[in-house]
């Protein structure tokens, strides 16, 4: 497909992956009674197999990246179009902030909110460059043999995240901004996004450096 048509898959896609994180965040929450890990268990289950599901829908039409921070990597690493990083970049986040107002539109809510929720403080931080070093390290690492797992690590690994990082993994900049517009179970104090972002942006470059170290060689493999 042309650039065009794959930036609107990419947009599309994006949105969609909002829609189930913060649709299911929304829907645990109401269904926990107040029990917070039940709604998280909700929330990470269901963005896990979203994932699996949308990578599997959107790889062959657009990549299915889902995330700035994933385009970047592969440009740097040679394995995508910098001319085309840019349509990427604005579908993202244009498709993110798309999901959100449809996850609030299917909950008869508001379409843009104001969330309160403060995320910031060292563990935070320190989560997200975490949770986006294991992302991108993992992405970078799959080759023609082993791309078939793709999805299902992927969805396995944010999943998992959810879980072992103070922050719950947001590990994309398109996702933490479009999550600054909803006051529900998935929102982020806008003010909170810049350093969220920039996290993400540093645990990305340690996973260039990582990979770049060990590679595999041919023969290695």
């Amino acid at each position: 497909m042309n650039l065009a048509r794959r930036a609107g898959a990419e947009a599309l896609g994006t949105a969609l992956l909002l829609a189930a994180v913060v649709g299911s965040g929304i829907m645990g929450e109401r269904l926990a009674g107040g029990n917070v890990a039940l709604a998280l268990l909700a929330n990470s289950l269901a963005t896990g197999f979203a994932l699996v599901a949308l990578i599997v829908a959107f790889a062959p039409r657009s990549g299915a990246h889902f995330n700035p921070v994933v385009t970047l990597a592969l440009v740097f690493e040679g394995a995508f179009d910098r001319r085309d990083a840019v349509a990427y970049l604005v579908a993202q986040a244009a498709g993110a902030l798309l999901g959100v107002m449809i996850a609030h539109a299917m909950f008869d809510l508001a379409l843009l909110q104001t969330p309160d929720r403060i995320r910031n403080g060292a563990g935070q931080w320190i989560s997200e460059i975490v949770a986006t070093f294991g992302l991108v390290f993992l992405i970078l690492g799959f080759d023609r043999k082993s791309s078939w797992a793709a999805p299902f690590a992927v969805g396995g690994y944010i999943a998992a995240a959810y879980w072992f990082t103070a922050s719950t993994s947001f590990a994309n900049p398109a996702v933490t901004l479009a999550r600054g517009f909803t006051a529900t179970f998935s929102g982020i104090r806008l003010d909170d996004v810049p350093a969220f972002a920039a996290c993400q942006l540093a645990g990305a470059a340690f996973a260039i450096a990582a990979h770049r170290e060990f590679r595999l060689n041919v023969t290695d493999r």
